[in-house]
Formats: C-alpha cells, structure tokens, sequence
C-alpha cells in the first residue's frame, strides 16, 4: 500500500524531531480538534483565540495565564474559555521574543533611556538587585505591550475569523446554527374559543 506525501512528511519529522510530534500533537492539535469538532460559533472561536494571544504576549513572565482567567471570568459566555488558555499556551515562546520590542516601543514612546540587555543587568534583576533602570525597563515595556495590544487583537481577529471559518466548517460534528424553527406553520393549531 503506498504512502500518501503528507504521510511520508511526518514520519521524515517523526525521525528528526523524536518526541516532538507526538508532543505537539497531543498538547496542541488534538485539544484544537477537540474544540472544533464541538461546534463552536467562528466569531467567537476567531475573537476568544486573539484575546488568548493578546494576553498571552503580555511582556511580564508567568503573568499570562492569571490574565487570561481574569478575561474569561470578565467575559464570561463571549469567550470560548480553552481557546484563550490553548492559545496563551500555544504564544508563550513568542511571549519571550516580544519583550526586548515591546520594551523599545515604551522607551520610543517616553523618549526614555535605553535600557542595556545585558548579562549583567539582568543577573541584577534575577538577584534582586534591579536598579531603577531595571524598573524603567520593565515599565516601559508594559507601556509598550499596552499601546500595541489593542492593534494586536484586531488584526489578529481579522486573521483568525476567515480561518475559523473554514475550520469549523471542515471539522465540526454539529451544525453552526440551525435555523430549523422549533415548530413548523403546520404544526401550529390554532384553537379559537366560542365567546
């Protein structure tokens, strides 16, 4: 029996990668399948996915997750609660790389000092001993995250929306929305009373 191409890729992968597939596999796609094949509405898939990376690029370590249960305990039935926290998870090695930009947009955006990324002051910070330049640094890439956050979402909404859309659609078990009346005009009897 031949070997379909996609079939042939992951097992080239699998042998390359060792244990990474089957770990991606089962922390990534399978609770992404899992999601789409319940049938959620896209729009709210598209929106609870770009809260959950939005939050999770929040430049502070370890800080993301409370954030993202805090909008889902906020948002409550407008979010799709396991796709904020998978797609947090999912973000965090960007989460890292994020930091030294959002950090220079906050400096651009104060006209404050630059704050040296090197190994020594952030021994500094790990031990404790952050100077002030050090808190400058951190604040100014709070500011930074917080005047980009809002561009984030949106664009990634507008992404993920079409993309949703076509997942769902591929994958979903149930129906979006039925738009089968609960009843049907001949079902309906209409009984008039004699006054």
């Amino acid at each position: 029996m031949p070997m379909r191409c996609g079939s042939l890729v992951l097992e080239q992968l699998r042998d390359r990668c060792g244990g990474l597939v089957p770990w991606l596999k089962r922390k990534i796609v399978d609770p992404l399948m899992q999601i789409l094949r319940k049938g959620a509405e896209p729009k709210k898939l598209a929106f609870s996915t770009a809260i959950g990376i939005t939050l999770g690029l929040f430049p502070i370590c370890g800080v993301t997750a409370i954030l993202c249960g805090m909008a889902i305990a906020m948002l409550r039935s407008r979010c799709h609660a396991p796709s904020v926290m998978l797609a947090n998870f999912i973000v965090t090695p960007v989460e890292l790389s994020l930091v030294i930009p959002f950090l220079r947009l906050g400096e651009l955006l104060t006209g404050g000092p630059h704050f040296p990324f090197t190994a020594d002051a952030l021994k500094k910070v790990l031990m404790g001993q952050a100077s002030r330049e050090a808190l400058f640094g951190v604040l100014h890439a709070l500011l930074g995250w917080f005047i980009a956050s809002p561009f984030i979402l949106v664009v990634l909404y507008a992404v993920l929306l079409p993309c949703f859309k076509y997942l769902v659609q591929r994958f979903s078990i149930k129906p979006l929305s039925p738009r089968i009346p609960l009843h049907s005009l001949q079902d309906i009897n209409i009984k008039i009373r004699d006054v």
